[in-house]
């Protein structure tokens, strides 16, 4: 049974700085017990060791079809990173005990991992750093401009295809599927269309919602869409990704479902972290030949 937040706010003391967090600690720890909790929850500890995804074995097969004109539009649009990342994506081997370890140290009140004798996140700057996305510039937030209106999926869809069949199979809900998408990639690469731009914004939408806002079942919410399409108008997206990560992170926290960048996570944790062999803490582990940060120049 899943538990709200409120009803169990009142077991955790009001945030009053690191020394507070760690005489707290003890008492922080015991979020695990919590009925919901991602320590309690055996279907994302399916496998001991390192589990490998596999459900979008669509993807790799995609990107290999991707003209070099739309490749480089990819990169133009600061995504290099991420292309890389999911071209090798049936590579990737995410290790979920490390993962759900540090989920079990994430603070909700604070979107910080409290150890016992710090605090420390992922910061905006480091996660443009690893993912290579364009870096939010301080200072310049009065040249950018914000629009509130209701999205539109079909309208930004409708710039790949105008087919309503096509619309129809893509989105459902408040959701679109990757998959569709990636077939109607496929169909024009494989009929060696020109139309270059459209297959580079189709395969943004597929790499950035695989890579950064994959929630379940290769969909991602019409807001994530919206954040997609602006990469190609030159917004910055790294705040939102952040913002996405820690939401996922405080969801698992409090019992609900665990979505996000497992990558950004994961390569925080390669650049912060050194793992050695649990059956002898005296050997460094070797079992990260797979590792994201080998992926990114790391």
């Amino acid at each position: 049974m899943k538990r709200n937040y409120s009803a169990f706010a009142e077991d955790i003391p009001p945030y009053s700085g690191p020394k507070a967090a760690r005489e707290t600690y003890a008492d922080l720890k015991q979020l695990s017990a919590i009925p919901g909790h991602i320590y309690m929850r055996p279907e994302l500890q399916i496998l001991p060791g390192q589990r490998r995804f596999s459900k979008m074995s669509w993807l790799v097969p995609m990107l290999e079809l991707l003209p070099p004109t739309s490749i480089g539009h990819l990169k133009e649009w600061g995504l290099s990173t991420v292309f890389v990342l999911a071209k090798n994506y049936n590579k990737l081997v995410h290790v979920w005990e490390s993962i759900t370890a540090m989920v079990e140290l994430w603070h909700p009140q604070t979107n910080s991992f409290i150890f016992p004798e710090f605090e420390a996140t992922i910061h905006l700057e480091e996660l443009e750093i690893m993912l290579g996305l364009p870096c939010y510039q301080r200072g310049k937030e009065s040249a950018i401009s914000y629009t509130v209106e209701q999205i539109n999926s079909w309208s930004i869809l409708a710039y790949i295809t105008t087919k309503k069949n096509d619309l129809y199979s893509m989105t459902s809900g408040m959701h679109v599927h990757l998959l569709p998408i990636a077939q109607w990639i496929t169909s024009q690469c494989k009929r060696k269309t020109t139309n270059y731009t459209a297959i580079a914004k189709a395969a943004a939408i597929c790499i950035c919602g695989v890579i950064l806002f994959l929630e379940s079942d290769g969909a991602i919410s019409f807001g994530n869409l919206s954040i997609i399409d602006s990469i190609s108008e030159g917004m910055k997206i790294g705040q939102a990704v952040l913002g996405f990560l820690y939401a996922g992170l405080t969801s698992a926290t409090l019992g609900g479902p665990f979505y996000g960048l497992v990558v950004a996570l994961e390569l925080w944790m390669g650049m912060h972290f050194q793992f050695w062999a649990m059956e002898n803490p005296n050997t460094e582990c070797k079992t990260m030949l797979n590792h994201l940060l080998a992926y990114v120049g790391g």
